[in-house]
């Protein structure tokens, strides 16, 4: 029974057994905030849906739901997102949905998620086919061939012109699931509960010193120039408010996006066409980054070696870092391309 499982993996989470009697009966830590959430939401698979970050196409719906949010260059100089989201269920109108590329799917596996997405590139055809990926395309999973799992529960808005107009609801995905026989809970064999290191209370990332930098501020536009992502903290809330576009990151419901961990990782990549088609190195033990939290930062190094495990970040010492309590976003950014902050 995958509930039992997820407690079990839950309860063994670093710093769990201290926490655990705070919690009432039912309850265990999120995985992706370390939260308080029910045994039963526990279970229940993310979903891992491609979002864009297009003027034209903010806000997006569902996007405020997200606990961990990547965003990574495509070709032409505009990034995408990759948006996680636990708590789905309910949700009426999910996106737009847009086009996945390869690099996409070794992060997605680390949360075992069922995958949403309208279409993809050829150079992702060998992994998406693969039986263990569990995903819902509303075209060609890829290039113009692949099958559309789940194609015929996506709809369309007339309030936007296309690319920017496709959708779907939780009740489209518990349903196309149903029909291509995904679980909608999590996978023994596959899921990962053992993820972010949280702080058992509040990381200030005082115990570094003078090594741990003043960050009210962040800038990636020189990492997403299109979109020139930005974070400014809160001290009322201790959170990063997200910008975008030179405004406020919001949910179409109206959501502030606000995290209380921003992660940059810095990570190989190449150009693998004219097209301006791009790869990046998923899979890593040398490369490095930055961890902002509490209006600070911190020097950092990642690993990841398998699909299904998940990227681990650590500090100068070695150790692994801390997050808070709360969402986290991750920018995967292109070697050579660096966070401005202050």
């Amino acid at each position: 029974c995958a509930l039992p499982l997820a407690a079990s993996l839950l309860a063994a989470a670093p710093g769990a057994d201290a926490q655990a009697a705070e919690l009432p009966p039912g309850y265990v830590r999120s995985i992706y905030t370390n939260e308080p959430v029910t045994a039963a939401q526990a279970g229940l698979r993310p979903i891992a849906v491609m979002m864009p970050t297009d003027r034209s196409a903010q806000p997006s719906y569902g996007i405020g739901h997200a606990k961990v949010l990547y965003e990574i260059m495509e070709e032409g100089e505009i990034s995408r997102q990759l948006a996680i989201i636990d708590d789905w269920q309910g949700l009426s109108r999910i996106g737009n949905v847009r086009s996945c590329r390869a690099y996409y799917i070794p992060i997605a596996t680390e949360w075992d998620p069922i995958l949403i997405h309208f279409g993809g590139v050829w150079y992702m055809r060998d992994r998406i086919t693969m039986p263990d990926i569990n995903n819902l395309s509303g075209t060609s999973e890829y290039g113009t061939g692949g099958s559309a799992p789940g194609a015929n529960r996506f709809f369309r808005s007339s309030d936007r012109k296309a690319p920017h107009n496709a959708y779907i609801s939780a009740a489209g995905i518990t349903e196309a699931c149903a029909e291509l026989g995904y679980s909608l809970t999590i996978r023994p064999g596959f899921y990962n509960g053992s993820h972010f290191t949280f702080a058992a209370g509040v990381n200030t990332l005082d115990q570094y010193g003078a090594a741990a930098a003043p960050a009210g501020t962040i800038s990636l536009a020189d990492i997403f120039p299109y979109t020139k992502t930005g974070f400014t903290y809160n001290p009322a809330t201790g959170l990063y408010d997200k910008t975008i576009h030179g405004g406020a990151h919001k949910d179409a419901d109206g959501t502030q996006l606000s995290f209380a961990n921003v992660i940059v990782q810095n990570t190989s990549w190449v150009k693998l066409d004219d097209g301006g088609y791009l790869a990046f190195g998923n899979y890593d033990t040398t490369q490095d980054g930055w961890y902002f939290t509490k209006g600070k930062a911190i020097h950092i190094t990642w690993q990841k070696t398998a699909d299904y495990l998940p990227t681990k970040y650590y500090d100068d010492a070695g150790n692994e870092i801390q997050l808070n309590q709360g969402k986290t976003y991750i920018a995967v950014a292109q070697l050579g391309r660096l966070p401005v902050f202050s």
